[in-house]
Protein backbone atom coordinates (compact mmCIF):
# COMPACT_ATOMS: atom_id res chain seq x y z
CA UNK A 1 0.00 0.00 0.00
CA UNK A 2 1.39 3.88 -1.10
CA UNK A 3 0.37 7.10 0.98
CA UNK A 4 -0.27 10.18 -0.85
CA UNK A 5 2.78 12.58 -0.62
CA UNK A 6 0.33 14.91 1.27
CA UNK A 7 0.03 12.18 4.00
CA UNK A 8 3.55 11.61 4.61
CA UNK A 9 4.71 15.39 4.59
CA UNK A 10 2.20 15.79 7.33
CA UNK A 11 3.89 13.13 9.12
CA UNK A 12 7.05 14.78 9.22
CA UNK A 13 5.97 17.16 12.17
CA UNK A 14 2.61 16.12 13.32
CA UNK A 15 4.64 13.72 16.08
CA UNK A 16 6.65 16.70 16.97
CA UNK A 17 2.90 18.67 17.14
CA UNK A 18 1.79 16.22 19.38
CA UNK A 19 4.67 15.94 21.47
CA UNK A 20 3.78 19.54 21.94
CA UNK A 21 0.54 18.94 23.00
CA UNK A 22 1.99 16.34 25.38
CA UNK A 23 4.33 18.61 27.34
CA UNK A 24 1.81 21.57 27.45
CA UNK A 25 -0.54 19.16 29.07
CA UNK A 26 2.82 18.04 31.28
CA UNK A 27 2.48 21.55 33.03
CA UNK A 28 -0.59 21.20 34.26
CA UNK A 29 -0.87 17.04 34.85
CA UNK A 30 2.58 15.86 36.70
CA UNK A 31 4.15 12.78 36.05
CA UNK A 32 1.03 11.42 33.64
CA UNK A 33 2.75 11.16 30.16
CA UNK A 34 2.20 7.87 29.18
CA UNK A 35 -1.70 8.53 30.28
CA UNK A 36 -1.90 11.37 28.34
CA UNK A 37 -0.04 10.23 25.50
CA UNK A 38 -2.74 7.11 24.82
CA UNK A 39 -5.47 9.81 25.34
CA UNK A 40 -3.68 11.74 22.24
CA UNK A 41 -4.06 8.24 20.12
CA UNK A 42 -7.83 8.12 21.04
CA UNK A 43 -8.23 11.40 19.89
CA UNK A 44 -6.24 10.80 16.66
CA UNK A 45 -9.22 8.04 16.05
CA UNK A 46 -12.00 9.78 17.03
CA UNK A 47 -12.62 7.56 19.74
CA UNK A 48 -14.12 8.74 23.04
CA UNK A 49 -12.46 7.99 26.39
CA UNK A 50 -13.38 6.47 29.41
CA UNK A 51 -11.50 7.28 32.35
CA UNK A 52 -12.14 5.98 35.46
CA UNK A 53 -10.06 6.29 38.91
CA UNK A 54 -10.64 7.71 42.79
CA UNK A 55 -11.92 11.46 42.93
CA UNK A 56 -9.19 13.48 43.15
CA UNK A 57 -6.59 12.49 40.78
CA UNK A 58 -6.88 14.87 37.79
CA UNK A 59 -9.55 13.11 35.72
CA UNK A 60 -11.58 16.78 35.04
CA UNK A 61 -8.14 18.48 34.46
CA UNK A 62 -7.01 16.08 32.26
CA UNK A 63 -9.82 16.74 29.82
CA UNK A 64 -9.71 20.59 30.18
CA UNK A 65 -6.15 20.83 29.35
CA UNK A 66 -6.93 18.66 26.64
CA UNK A 67 -9.12 20.93 25.46
CA UNK A 68 -7.34 24.55 26.37
CA UNK A 69 -4.23 22.87 24.15
CA UNK A 70 -6.12 22.11 20.75
CA UNK A 71 -8.40 25.38 20.64
CA UNK A 72 -11.53 23.52 20.37
CA UNK A 73 -14.65 24.42 21.72
CA UNK A 74 -15.57 22.84 24.82
CA UNK A 75 -18.69 21.85 26.58
CA UNK A 76 -19.18 20.16 30.26
CA UNK A 77 -22.12 18.52 32.11
CA UNK A 78 -21.87 17.40 35.25
CA UNK A 79 -23.81 13.98 35.80
CA UNK A 80 -26.13 13.72 38.80
CA UNK A 81 -28.88 11.79 39.42
CA UNK A 82 -31.68 14.49 38.73
CA UNK A 83 -30.31 15.12 35.04
CA UNK A 84 -32.83 14.87 32.24
CA UNK A 85 -31.74 13.72 28.50
CA UNK A 86 -32.75 17.18 27.14
CA UNK A 87 -29.94 18.88 29.78
CA UNK A 88 -27.93 16.85 27.81
CA UNK A 89 -28.70 16.98 24.15
CA UNK A 90 -30.81 20.02 24.32
CA UNK A 91 -34.41 21.45 23.82
CA UNK A 92 -36.76 22.68 21.57
CA UNK A 93 -38.21 25.95 22.98
CA UNK A 94 -41.88 27.58 21.89
CA UNK A 95 -41.71 30.97 20.17
CA UNK A 96 -44.86 32.30 21.21
CA UNK A 97 -44.95 35.48 18.86
CA UNK A 98 -44.20 33.87 15.99
CA UNK A 99 -46.00 30.46 16.78
CA UNK A 100 -42.51 28.01 15.55
CA UNK A 101 -40.33 26.27 18.22
CA UNK A 102 -36.73 27.37 18.33
CA UNK A 103 -34.05 24.35 19.37
CA UNK A 104 -31.41 25.48 21.53
CA UNK A 105 -28.42 22.98 21.83
CA UNK A 106 -27.19 21.17 24.76
CA UNK A 107 -23.96 21.08 26.09
CA UNK A 108 -23.27 17.95 23.77
CA UNK A 109 -23.00 20.74 20.63
CA UNK A 110 -19.14 21.07 21.05
CA UNK A 111 -15.69 19.36 19.82
CA UNK A 112 -15.01 18.63 23.17
CA UNK A 113 -17.24 17.33 25.86
CA UNK A 114 -16.08 16.75 29.02
CA UNK A 115 -19.37 14.21 30.89
CA UNK A 116 -18.20 14.30 34.56
CA UNK A 117 -18.98 11.74 36.85
CA UNK A 118 -21.12 9.23 33.90
CA UNK A 119 -22.16 6.89 36.22
CA UNK A 120 -23.98 9.24 38.62
CA UNK A 121 -26.90 9.95 35.94
CA UNK A 122 -29.60 7.53 35.25
CA UNK A 123 -29.54 5.02 32.26
CA UNK A 124 -32.03 6.76 30.44
CA UNK A 125 -29.46 9.77 30.46
CA UNK A 126 -27.00 8.20 29.65
CA UNK A 127 -28.70 6.58 26.99
CA UNK A 128 -28.79 10.04 25.18
CA UNK A 129 -25.33 9.72 24.80
CA UNK A 130 -25.56 6.86 22.50
CA UNK A 131 -26.44 8.21 19.54
CA UNK A 132 -24.05 11.39 19.32
CA UNK A 133 -21.36 8.39 20.54
CA UNK A 134 -21.58 6.14 17.77
CA UNK A 135 -23.28 8.48 14.88
CA UNK A 136 -21.96 12.05 15.54
CA UNK A 137 -25.55 13.13 15.52
CA UNK A 138 -28.33 13.44 18.42
CA UNK A 139 -32.40 13.82 17.51
CA UNK A 140 -34.67 16.11 19.13
CA UNK A 141 -37.99 15.85 19.00
CA UNK A 142 -37.84 14.24 15.69
CA UNK A 143 -35.54 16.47 14.19
CA UNK A 144 -31.92 15.29 13.82
CA UNK A 145 -28.73 17.66 14.04
CA UNK A 146 -25.15 16.87 13.47
CA UNK A 147 -22.34 17.55 16.02
CA UNK A 148 -19.45 19.59 15.14
CA UNK A 149 -16.53 18.27 13.49
CA UNK A 150 -14.76 16.39 15.45
CA UNK A 151 -16.38 15.11 18.24
CA UNK A 152 -15.34 13.63 21.02
CA UNK A 153 -16.75 12.63 24.06
CA UNK A 154 -13.96 12.21 27.15
CA UNK A 155 -16.03 10.87 30.61
CA UNK A 156 -14.99 10.54 33.69
CA UNK A 157 -16.13 7.63 35.57
CA UNK A 158 -15.95 6.75 39.65
CA UNK A 159 -15.67 3.11 40.64
CA UNK A 160 -18.93 1.55 41.23
CA UNK A 161 -18.07 0.69 44.90
CA UNK A 162 -18.40 4.67 45.49
CA UNK A 163 -21.94 5.37 46.85
CA UNK A 164 -24.68 7.13 44.12
CA UNK A 165 -23.04 5.25 40.93
CA UNK A 166 -24.52 3.32 38.48
CA UNK A 167 -23.20 0.51 35.88
CA UNK A 168 -22.62 1.51 32.65
CA UNK A 169 -24.31 -0.62 29.86
CA UNK A 170 -21.88 -2.80 27.72
CA UNK A 171 -23.55 -1.17 24.89
CA UNK A 172 -22.39 1.94 26.16
CA UNK A 173 -19.03 0.77 27.61
CA UNK A 174 -18.26 -0.47 24.01
CA UNK A 175 -18.48 2.80 22.42
CA UNK A 176 -16.10 3.87 24.36
CA UNK A 177 -12.79 3.39 22.42
CA UNK A 178 -10.59 3.56 25.30
CA UNK A 179 -10.44 2.93 28.89
CA UNK A 180 -7.21 5.19 30.91
CA UNK A 181 -6.35 5.24 34.78
CA UNK A 182 -4.81 7.53 36.28
CA UNK A 183 -4.17 6.29 39.48
CA UNK A 184 -2.23 8.07 42.67
CA UNK A 185 1.17 10.57 41.85
CA UNK A 186 4.19 9.52 43.54
CA UNK A 187 4.97 11.55 46.10
CA UNK A 188 8.18 13.42 44.45
CA UNK A 189 5.29 13.87 41.80
CA UNK A 190 3.09 15.40 44.41
CA UNK A 191 5.09 17.53 45.80
CA UNK A 192 5.90 19.52 42.39
CA UNK A 193 1.77 19.32 42.14
CA UNK A 194 1.36 21.51 45.45
CA UNK A 195 4.71 23.77 44.38
CA UNK A 196 2.90 24.33 40.87
CA UNK A 197 -0.54 25.21 42.58
CA UNK A 198 0.49 27.83 44.82
CA UNK A 199 0.45 30.39 42.71
CA UNK A 200 -1.60 30.76 39.35
CA UNK A 201 -3.58 27.41 38.50
CA UNK A 202 -1.21 25.63 35.88
CA UNK A 203 -4.14 25.58 33.79
CA UNK A 204 -5.22 29.53 33.21
CA UNK A 205 -1.38 30.02 31.31
CA UNK A 206 -2.21 27.16 29.44
CA UNK A 207 -2.62 28.28 25.09
CA UNK A 208 -3.50 26.05 21.87
CA UNK A 209 -0.52 24.33 20.63
CA UNK A 210 -3.14 23.34 17.58
CA UNK A 211 -6.21 23.73 15.54
CA UNK A 212 -9.05 21.30 15.55
CA UNK A 213 -8.99 21.12 11.98
CA UNK A 214 -5.49 19.86 12.28
CA UNK A 215 -6.48 17.11 14.86
CA UNK A 216 -9.32 16.58 12.18
CA UNK A 217 -6.65 16.04 9.04
CA UNK A 218 -4.29 13.93 11.60
CA UNK A 219 -7.42 12.04 11.48
CA UNK A 220 -7.98 11.18 8.29
CA UNK A 221 -4.12 10.19 8.03
CA UNK A 222 -4.11 7.79 10.52
CA UNK A 223 -5.94 5.81 8.48
CA UNK A 224 -3.54 5.23 5.84
CA UNK A 225 -1.16 4.61 8.42
CA UNK A 226 0.12 0.40 6.62
CA UNK A 227 -1.42 -2.63 8.50
CA UNK A 228 0.23 -5.61 7.14
CA UNK A 229 -1.94 -8.79 6.89
CA UNK A 230 -0.06 -10.87 9.57
CA UNK A 231 -0.83 -7.78 11.97
CA UNK A 232 -4.54 -8.41 10.95
CA UNK A 233 -4.64 -11.78 11.92
CA UNK A 234 -3.17 -11.74 15.44
CA UNK A 235 -5.97 -9.01 16.01
CA UNK A 236 -8.42 -11.76 14.50
CA UNK A 237 -7.03 -14.63 16.33
CA UNK A 238 -7.15 -12.98 20.07
CA UNK A 239 -10.38 -11.43 19.21
CA UNK A 240 -11.36 -14.97 18.86
CA UNK A 241 -10.37 -16.79 21.49
CA UNK A 242 -11.86 -14.40 24.05
CA UNK A 243 -15.11 -15.08 22.68
CA UNK A 244 -14.40 -18.69 23.59
CA UNK A 245 -12.78 -17.96 26.66
CA UNK A 246 -13.62 -19.66 29.79
CA UNK A 247 -13.55 -16.61 32.05
CA UNK A 248 -15.67 -14.35 29.80
CA UNK A 249 -19.25 -14.07 29.22
CA UNK A 250 -18.34 -11.59 27.00
CA UNK A 251 -14.91 -11.39 24.19
CA UNK A 252 -13.90 -8.68 22.03
CA UNK A 253 -16.53 -7.36 19.82
CA UNK A 254 -15.57 -6.83 15.68
CA UNK A 255 -15.99 -2.80 17.29
CA UNK A 256 -13.25 -3.69 19.66
CA UNK A 257 -11.10 -5.95 16.68
CA UNK A 258 -11.62 -2.56 14.90
CA UNK A 259 -10.83 -0.29 17.36
CA UNK A 260 -7.18 -2.21 18.59
CA UNK A 261 -6.00 -1.82 14.75
CA UNK A 262 -7.05 1.94 14.81
CA UNK A 263 -5.27 2.09 17.83
CA UNK A 264 -1.93 0.69 16.44
CA UNK A 265 -2.16 2.76 13.25
CA UNK A 266 -2.07 5.89 16.20
CA UNK A 267 0.55 4.47 17.88
CA UNK A 268 2.47 3.93 14.84
CA UNK A 269 1.80 7.76 13.86
CA UNK A 270 3.00 9.47 16.84
CA UNK A 271 5.94 7.45 16.06
CA UNK A 272 6.55 8.54 12.93
CA UNK A 273 6.10 5.38 11.25
CA UNK A 274 3.65 4.71 8.08
CA UNK A 275 3.38 0.82 8.96
CA UNK A 276 2.36 -0.61 12.12
CA UNK A 277 4.54 -3.09 14.14
CA UNK A 278 3.53 -5.79 17.00
CA UNK A 279 4.74 -3.12 19.75
CA UNK A 280 1.99 -0.87 18.45
CA UNK A 281 -0.44 -4.15 18.70
CA UNK A 282 0.81 -4.49 22.35
CA UNK A 283 0.88 -1.06 23.52
CA UNK A 284 -2.71 -0.11 23.03
CA UNK A 285 -4.01 -3.59 23.67
CA UNK A 286 -5.16 -3.41 27.69
CA UNK A 287 -6.74 0.16 27.22
CA UNK A 288 -8.83 -1.00 24.28
CA UNK A 289 -9.93 -4.48 24.99
CA UNK A 290 -10.33 -4.36 28.89
CA UNK A 291 -13.44 -2.53 29.55
CA UNK A 292 -14.53 -4.37 26.51
CA UNK A 293 -14.50 -8.04 28.34
CA UNK A 294 -16.88 -9.03 30.65
CA UNK A 295 -15.68 -11.22 33.28
CA UNK A 296 -17.56 -14.51 34.66
CA UNK A 297 -18.99 -14.42 38.14
CA UNK A 298 -15.95 -17.21 38.91
CA UNK A 299 -13.00 -14.53 37.86
CA UNK A 300 -14.17 -11.57 39.32
CA UNK A 301 -14.28 -13.23 43.01
CA UNK A 302 -11.01 -14.55 42.18
CA UNK A 303 -10.01 -11.34 41.40
CA UNK A 304 -8.83 -11.28 37.83
CA UNK A 305 -9.00 -8.07 35.75
CA UNK A 306 -9.82 -7.24 32.40
CA UNK A 307 -6.03 -6.48 31.79
CA UNK A 308 -5.09 -9.91 32.97
CA UNK A 309 -7.05 -11.24 30.11
CA UNK A 310 -5.46 -9.12 27.65
CA UNK A 311 -2.06 -9.72 28.66
CA UNK A 312 -3.12 -13.58 28.57
CA UNK A 313 -4.44 -13.52 25.39
CA UNK A 314 -1.52 -11.66 23.76
CA UNK A 315 1.18 -14.22 25.17
CA UNK A 316 -0.94 -17.02 23.39
CA UNK A 317 -0.55 -15.67 20.20
CA UNK A 318 2.68 -15.73 18.30
CA UNK A 319 3.75 -12.15 17.10
CA UNK A 320 4.52 -11.98 13.18
CA UNK A 321 7.54 -12.46 12.42
CA UNK A 322 7.70 -10.23 9.01
CA UNK A 323 6.28 -7.62 11.01
CA UNK A 324 9.07 -7.43 14.13
CA UNK A 325 11.64 -7.05 11.81
CA UNK A 326 9.99 -3.95 10.46
CA UNK A 327 9.10 -5.11 7.00
CA UNK A 328 7.44 -2.12 5.38
CA UNK A 329 5.07 -2.22 2.59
Amino acid sequence: MKLSTPSIQRQEFAPELLERVIARVGTVIVGKEPQVRLALMSMLCGGHILLEDMPGVGKTMLVRALAACLGASFGRIQFTYDLMPADVTGTSVYRQHNGTFEFRPGPLMANLVLADELNRASPRTQSALLEAMEERRITVDGTTYALPCPFLLLATQNPLQFEGTYRLPEAQLDRFFMKIQLGYPEPDQELELLSRMQGVHPLERVKPVMLAEEMEAMQREVKGVFVDDSIKLLLVQAADSSRRHAKLQLGISPRGTLAWMLASQAAAYMAGRTFVIPDDVKRVAAPVLSHRLMLSAEAVLAGTRGEDIVHELLSQIPMPLAARKGARP
